[in-house]
């Protein structure tokens, strides 16, 4: 039973969640994720000023998260079945970035595609946080086939499996925690000690589903490939989640990632990713492809698991 609905209704609420984001898109207006992010800058604001930061940075966190994530599980819990039903579906909708990540990603192949550098250049400049202004087209096809994979498990899967576990509440520990993770957790002089505990806690959510998706990358593209890279290339890399997503996604693709990306006007050498060819705009799209398939994956594995529960219940 997931908050008193049954196991077999995963499925359902979960296709209905992806539905709905795939319908409608993020909202356009008074997006709660846009209203959190403006009170985790106000938290930071009070709270990153003094001397133990990293405890400050522990309570920020806390104060950030728990009291919305405690609110919806309250409210879903005293809810009549049908109408937490459609609060679960509607936190998934809220929470999920599959339609954004093809909203954001597609228009930097076309740009591309056309020739049309400048605008590739600002597209991209708007998922990541790299330096693009004097990006060629290679550059930009990496930044596009890096943000889609990474991206893939942040916005996509890192929720799907928080709600396969609790539900809309789940998922939204989850994107709250990425998102903080996303605005707090730099190693620079001001997020260093504050910003620990929004990284670690990251982490930790983020360890299960960053390898789940590593896997589903696998197995949809060039799977001896993508684990052989997997296995050797994510240690090398910065993140202990996004190394082995990115990794098993570029050798899924057969493309090279990584290298050298700007960042506050310094060149940052990251370790190679991936084996082939270097990323066109192309890739683009073929990593669209397979963050897709992997959503419909993942969302096959949902109610084959439903089909099962349905089974045993009534055997």
């Amino acid at each position: 039973m997931l908050n008193g609905i049954p196991l077999s209704w995963l499925a359902l609420l979960m296709t209905a969640g992806i539905a709905l984001d795939l319908l409608l898109g993020e909202a356009r207006r008074w997006h709660p994720l846009v209203g959190f992010g403006n009170l985790a800058k106000r938290i930071e604001g009070a709270l990153n000023c003094a001397p133990g930061l990293r405890l400050r940075g522990v309570l920020a966190w806390m104060l950030a998260v728990l009291p919305g994530v405690t609110l919806a599980a309250w409210i879903i819990h005293l809810s009549p079945w049908w109408l937490a039903c459609l609060l679960h579906a509607g936190l998934l909708y809220f929470c999920i970035g599959l339609r954004s990540l093809r909203d954001h990603a597609m228009p930097i192949a076309l740009a591309l595609a056309r020739g049309d550098l400048a605008a590739a250049r600002v597209l991209t400049s708007y998922i990541v946080s790299r330096d693009t202004r004097q990006a060629d087209e290679g550059d930009l096809a990496k930044a596009g086939v890096e943000s889609l994979l990474e991206n893939g498990n942040d916005a996509v899967f890192g929720t799907l499996f928080w709600f396969a576990l609790a539900g809309g509440p789940g998922a939204l520990l989850f994107r709250l925690a990425n998102t903080l993770d996303a605005m707090w957790g730099y190693r620079n002089e001001r997020f260093f000690y504050f910003g620990w505990a929004a990284a670690r806690i990251d982490d930790g959510l983020n360890w299960a589903p960053a390898r789940l998706t590593a896997l589903s990358y696998a197995w949809l593209g060039d799977r001896d490939r993508a684990l052989s890279c997997w296995k050797e290339q994510a240690p090398a890399w910065g993140s202990p989640n996004a190394g082995p997503v990115m990794a098993a996604g570029a050798g899924a693709l057969g493309v090279i990632l990584g290298g050298a990306a700007t960042y506050d006007g310094e060149v940052e050498q990251r370790p190679p990713l991936g084996r082939g060819q270097p990323a066109q705009s192309a890739d683009i799209v073929r990593a669209w492809r397979l963050v897709a398939m992997s959503a419909a994956l993942w969302l096959a594995a949902a109610w084959a698991l439903a089909v099962i529960s349905f089974g045993v219940f009534h055997a």
